[in-house]
């Protein structure tokens, strides 16, 4: 087992002005008003507007002020529709079952996470054997009264006895890391403070890690994150003796993540611009004295290395394979011409390379689907794992030594159990199983394949109950990604339900710009070449009317994120095409995310309107600049929370001023500001029922239903 843990110019003229009251130009709707300042860029020779400038300050009580005004409005919105506390206390009945989720097993020690059903965070549990009683390891509920504390896995050391573990606060990504002993389930006083996007990677009596500086007080949420380093931290000494180990001074805009052979052989530095591509640097620790030299140089494709075998490297990589292969590489002579070919690249894409109990783990996507096949260490086949059905299987992860390994598997209609597989005999038996009370056997999850624009046939993933007649009168919500090498693969989302007793649909679209089909299918849908995606979606919604799952009436639209960019952007090229849109902490000013905290990181999948070749591609769909005046749009609702550091709420702020002014007729426009949450990892259970119970709400409502908890 690698114990790698990564991370899936403009001239401005500020005069400040007031216009109209929003509510004077929204058809009907008493937006409060937006303050506007006279802000123009030039690209190029391209003057740019940006009138909500001001919104980006996130420390302003002008800004707080604005958020405190559009907070009440959206309350009071949701707070007049009869259903949406019965949806609230419906998700709370969904939800309200125990579960479940892999860690993996160290040494004698088992661990995974359970929840009893309602706990805001899920709790880590600890046993010494498969049937010894469990005990509590850690327990996040107990760091925060209102559930906003999560924690993270980073790293066991390898004579199995201490964890790295980190903690998040209120959702942002800066993260501190702790120590536990696993004899004792005790914290040691080791803290590691202002860490984002990487783990630890043991070493003898300590670990690696790579951490950025203390930004600036004030600025810790909005700031861009500039030269990450990597240190050694000795057990037992503050953070203050950590030794530095390798900076980049020259490139500060470069992810540098650590890891560490299971061997304790060779530490690994794996340098990336982005979030695709990278570079591998090592130092072979078994000589006494010798520098980080390359492994792999440039960042046209991805390397993983996955273990040592007799001092040579088992690399996963797309470099001469775009669905990827595995490749052995001796680090004295790492050129191309001297790899050997364990296991080729096959029609389906290679997702992980673990290596366990002497074997290798190869999880490939078979039409977004997974499959995972036992390899030698050589990389001679032996076996294909028999899993439950169509659906989502992660894990896979051991020691040299294991003989049994963890793995979870879920689907849509399946809800995740946790398996022990015996490395031997290929036989899997259920560790843990959810006690989840839906009846999932009435539930179905069918696979389509539609023509996009251009042709391509794009899967797509749909939901519903057995026997639901194809009449165009379904609620529907169309879920999209496509974007970073990203897959979106079966899971089960208990959540969803609540739409799907009420004869409703939900699909997920395998957009071009994941990595559902390796790296063709990512290129396909980055850069020059992002509008396929939002055509790929766009046809998906045109398919669900046109076979008569649903009609627009009864389309509502969703993604997060890179999906939040998604709906953003095709709401804006097709106002008609949906009627409800619902963008989640999405990526809205295309010509600015690059200057917010890790939005350099970006660049490799959108491109920078630093760049004469980008701008005019990113103008031309960027969501906050293609709103029109006059223009009747969804019903929308737009997501954002005040400590997301990822996607600065900005982005969000700025699209919902704009639509709200811009929006013809009473379709409304809000904006969801959550309180204490982030970019959604970590998320509390009670913020997460709240945030669906509004979404659903909203969707019900504007598509003029009584949902059946309403009635």
């Amino acid at each position: 087992m690698l114990r790698f843990f990564c991370i899936a110019i403009s001239v401005v003229s500020i005069a400040s002005c007031k216009l109209m009251p929003n509510d004077e130009a929204a058809g009907g709707q008493h937006y409060p008003p937006t303050d506007t300042v006279n802000v123009v860029d030039d690209y190029f020779g391209t003057k740019v507007g940006d009138p909500y400038r001001w919104l980006e300050d996130d420390t302003s009580a002008r800004t707080a002020e604005w958020v405190k005004s559009q907070q009440a409005y959206t309350v009071g919105y949701l707070s007049r529709i009869p259903f949406r506390d019965k949806i609230r206390d419906h998700l709370k009945e969904i939800v309200n079952y125990e579960r479940f989720s892999g860690i993996g097993k160290i040494g004698k020690h088992i661990l995974y996470r359970r929840n009893d059903g309602l706990q805001n965070q899920s709790v880590v549990y600890i046993q010494d054997g498969f049937d010894a009683e469990p005990g509590v390891l850690i327990d996040p509920n107990g760091m925060s009264t209102d559930g906003t504390v999560s924690i993270g896995l980073d790293g066991f050391s390898n004579d199995k006895r201490y964890m790295a573990y980190h903690v998040n606060r209120s959702g942002s990504d800066w993260t501190t890391t702790y120590v536990m002993d696993l004899d004792t389930r005790k914290p040691l006083a080791d803290e590691i403070k202002w860490m984002k996007f990487g783990g630890v990677a043991w070493k003898g009596a300590g670990f690696y890690y790579s951490r950025y500086p203390e930004p600036p007080k004030g600025t810790e949420l909005s700031a861009k994150n500039e030269f990450q380093k990597v240190y050694y931290h000795r057990l037992g000494e503050g953070q203050e003796k950590d030794m530095l180990v390798y900076e980049d001074k020259e490139h500060p805009l470069m992810y540098n993540n650590v890891g560490v052979t299971e061997d304790e052989r060779f530490v690994l530095i794996l340098k990336s611009q982005g979030t695709y591509g990278n570079e591998i640097w090592f130092r072979d620790l078994s000589k006494p004295v010798e520098s980080f030299k390359p492994l792999f140089r440039g960042f046209e494709h991805s390397y993983n290395v996955v273990d040592n075998k007799d001092g040579q490297l088992i690399v996963s990589t797309d470099d001469g394979a775009g669905n990827n292969h595995v490749v052995l590489i001796d680090p004295k002579s790492p050129g191309k011409a001297h790899w050997k070919e364990i296991i080729p690249e096959k029609s389906e894409k290679l997702e992980t390379v673990t290596a366990a109990g002497g074997k290798l783990f190869a999880t490939y996507l078979k039409d977004a689907s997974t499959h995972v096949q036992q390899f030698s260490i050589d990389g001679k086949p032996e076996r294909e794992l028999i899993l439950p059905g169509i659906g989502t299987a992660s894990g896979f992860t051991g020691y040299h030594s294991d003989s049994t390994l963890l793995y979870d598997f879920s689907s849509y209609t399946n809800a995740p159990s946790l398996f022990v597989y015996d490395i031997a005999k290929g036989t899997s038996s259920i560790f843990k199983k959810a006690a989840v009370k839906l009846k999932l056997e009435d539930y179905e999850t069918e696979q389509v394949f539609y023509s996009s624009k251009d042709g391509t046939k794009v899967p797509m993933f749909i939901t519903h109950k057995k026997g639901l007649v194809l009449d165009g009168s379904h609620p529907t919500l169309l879920y999209g990604y496509g974007g970073f090498d990203i897959s979106l693969t079966p899971g089960f989302q208990p959540m969803i339900y609540a739409l799907l007793e009420n004869n409703g649909v939900y699909a997920e679209a395998n957009l071009r710009g994941g990595g559902e089909y390796g790296e063709k299918w990512h290129d396909a849908g980055r850069l020059m070449n992002k509008q396929n995606v939002f055509d790929d979606f766009i046809a998906a919604a045109e398919y669900l009317v046109s076979a008569k799952y649903t009609s627009r009436d009864k389309l509502a639209i969703n993604g997060a994120s890179n999906g939040g960019l998604l709906i953003g952007a095709v709401m804006t090229q097709r106002p008609d095409l949906c009627k409800v849109a619902l963008p989640e902490v999405g990526v809205m000013d295309m010509l600015r995310f690059q200057k917010f905290t890790v939005g350099w990181g970006w660049v490799s999948d959108y491109g920078s309107s630093d760049s004469a070749q980008y701008f005019p591609v990113l103008l031309k769909y960027s969501p906050l600049h293609n709103i029109r005046t006059g223009t009747s749009y969804p019903a929308t609702m737009v997501f954002t929370a005040d400590h997301d550091d990822r996607v600065v709420p900005a982005h969000s702020f700025k699209f919902a001023a704009t639509l709200q002014r811009a929006q013809k007729g009473d379709a409304p426009v809000l904006i969801r500001i959550e309180t204490k949450q982030g970019h959604g990892g970590g998320a509390s259970l009670s913020k997460s029922i709240e945030m669906n119970a509004d979404m659903f709400a909203f969707l019900f409502q504007n598509m003029g239903i009584v949902p059946s908890v309403g009635k």
